[in-house]
C-alpha cells in the first residue's frame, strides 16, 4: 500500500512538473517594460533560447496585447516572425524604399526579425513588410490598418499619437444623405467631357435653407469610410453643433465610362479649364438644384496632394466663386508659390496642412511664409505623419471648423 502511495505521489509530481513546463508564459518574460533597452534585452534573450515554446509564447503575448510593433517613448522595434532569407520594412518613414540603410532586419533567433528606430513619439505611419525582397505584405502580427488608394497598409501608432475620434460615427448621430453618382457634361470651352460626382446633404435638409457648400476633389476617396471618412466627420460635427449644416460635393476625377482612367494629374495641375468648370459649370448646377448659399465666402474647395495644388490654384484664379481654400499635403510646384507671392492679396481664407515625414513640408512652408507675409487668414498644421489618408482624414475636421464653425 505504501509503495502504491509513493508511485501515485510521484505520478502527481510528474504531472505538476509537466504543467509547469507547459505554462503559457513565464511571468518574468512578459511585463510592463519601462524602456526600450529593457524590452530589447528580454526579446533577444527569449529569441536566443533553444526553448522555442518560450519565444512563441512571448510573441503571442505581444501580438495579443497589440504591442507589435513595440513602441515606447520615441523608440520602436519593428518585428516580424517567419522563415525568410531577408526581411525589410518600407513605409512613410523611409519613403517606401525597403533598401534604405537601417530598415533591413536582423534575425535575432527563432525566426524573429527586428529593426529598431527612433521616431517622433506622436507619429502615425503606414508601412508594409518586404520578405525576400519581393513579397510586400501587411504585418501579420499587427491588427491596425490604414487603407490607401492602393489597398490596405499596416499602421504604426507611436505612443503619443491620438486617434481622431471624429472619424468614428458617434452614438445617436443623425446621418445625412449621400446621393448616387451624378454626371455633368462640361462644355467644349472647358473640359469637353463628362464628370461624375456625389452630393452630401445634412440631416434634416428639408427644413434648412441657404447652406454653405464645400467642393471636394478626389471625392471618391474623401467620402470613402476607409480612406477620408469625410461623411462620418460631417455627420459628427453637424450633430455636435461644432459646424453649421453644409452641403458637400464629392467630385470624382475618374472617367464615368471607365473608372480605371483617372484624370486627376491633368485636371489638378494648374488647369484653368478645370478651375472654370468648377466655378462656372458645376457650382452653377449645384446652386440650381440645391438650397445653397451662393456667396463666394460660403463656398469652399478642398483637396489633397495634387488636389491641394488645385485648391490653391482655384483660389488664385477664381476667388470670385471660391474664397474658402482647403489644402492637405500640397504637391505644389514653385510657380504656384511664386504666383501667390507676386499677386495682390485676395479675399481668401486658407487652411493648409502637411506631414513632416516624407511629405510636402518644404513647399508647404514656403507657401505658409508667403501667405503670412501677405496677411492672409491662415490656419496651418504640421503633423508627424506621411503622405497618406491616415494623415488627411485626421485633419478633415480642422478646415471644416475653420470655415464653417458655429463660433466663427
Amino acid at each position: 500500500m505504501k509503495r502504491h502511495l509513493i508511485i501515485l505521489l510521484a505520478f502527481f509530481i510528474l504531472i505538476a512538473c509537466k504543467k509547469a513546463e507547459d505554462t503559457s508564459l513565464d511571468v518574468n518574460d512578459y511585463k510592463t517594460f519601462t524602456s526600450m533597452r529593457e524590452f530589447l534585452n528580454k526579446i533577444q534573450e527569449v529569441a536566443a533560447d533553444t526553448n522555442i515554446k518560450r519565444s512563441n509564447d512571448f510573441w503571442d503575448k505581444l501580438k495579443a496585447d497589440k504591442r507589435i510593433p513595440f513602441a515606447i517613448g520615441d523608440s520602436v522595434a519593428m518585428l516580424y516572425k517567419g522563415t525568410a532569407q531577408s526581411v525589410a520594412w518600407a513605409g512613410d518613414f523611409n519613403g517606401w524604399e525597403p533598401g534604405v540603410e537601417g530598415f533591413i532586419g536582423s534575425n535575432i533567433g527563432n525566426n524573429i526579425w527586428m529593426v529598431v528606430k527612433q521616431l517622433p513619439s506622436d507619429a502615425r505611419l503606414d508601412y508594409k513588410i518586404v520578405v525576400n525582397g519581393t513579397q510586400w505584405i501587411t504585418d501579420p502580427a499587427n491588427s491596425y490598418f490604414q487603407y490607401s488608394g492602393f489597398g490596405p497598409n499596416s499602421e504604426l501608432r507611436m505612443p503619443d499619437w491620438i486617434f481622431p475620434e471624429e472619424t468614428k460615427l458617434g452614438s445617436g448621430v443623425i446621418r445625412g444623405t449621400l446621393s448616387p453618382n451624378k454626371v455633368i457634361t462640361s462644355n467644349s470651352s472647358n473640359l469637353n467631357y463628362k464628370v461624375q460626382y456625389k452630393v452630401y446633404t445634412p440631416a434634416n435638409y428639408e427644413s434648412l435653407q441657404s447652406l454653405p457648400v464645400i467642393y471636394v476633389t478626389d471625392g471618391q476617396e474623401y467620402s470613402d469610410d476607409r480612406l477620408g471618412a469625410m461623411i462620418i466627420v460631417l455627420d459628427n460635427l453637424i450633430h455636435r453643433n461644432e459646424i453649421q449644416p453644409i452641403i458637400a460635393v464629392f467630385v470624382d476625377p475618374r472617367n464615368p465610362d471607365n473608372n480605371s482612367q483617372n484624370r486627376r494629374m491633368v485636371e489638378y495641375a494648374a488647369n484653368i479649364k478645370y478651375a472654370n468648370f468648377l466655378a462656372d459649370e458645376l457650382a452653377q448646377s449645384i446652386d440650381a438644384e440645391y438650397k445653397t448659399n451662393q456667396a463666394p465666402n460660403m463656398r469652399a474647395i478642398l483637396g489633397t496632394s495634387m488636389g491641394g495644388w488645385n485648391s490653391a490654384f482655384v483660389g488664385l484664379k477664381r476667388s470670385d466663386k471660391f474664397q474658402l481654400i482647403g489644402i492637405h499635403s500640397p504637391a505644389f510646384d514653385q510657380n504656384i508659390v511664386a504666383d501667390y507671392s507676386s499677386s495682390e492679396k485676395l479675399p481668401l481664407k486658407i487652411f493648409m496642412s502637411t506631414g513632416l515625414i516624407h511629405d510636402t513640408r518644404d513647399r508647404a512652408r514656403a507657401m505658409r511664409d508667403v501667405l503670412n507675409t501677405k496677411g492672409y487668414q491662415l490656419s496651418y498644421f504640421e503633423i508627424n505623419q506621411g503622405h497618406s489618408w491616415g494623415n488627411w482624414k485626421g485633419l478633415i475636421d480642422e478646415p471644416l471648423k475653420f470655415f464653417f464653425g458655429i463660433n466663427n
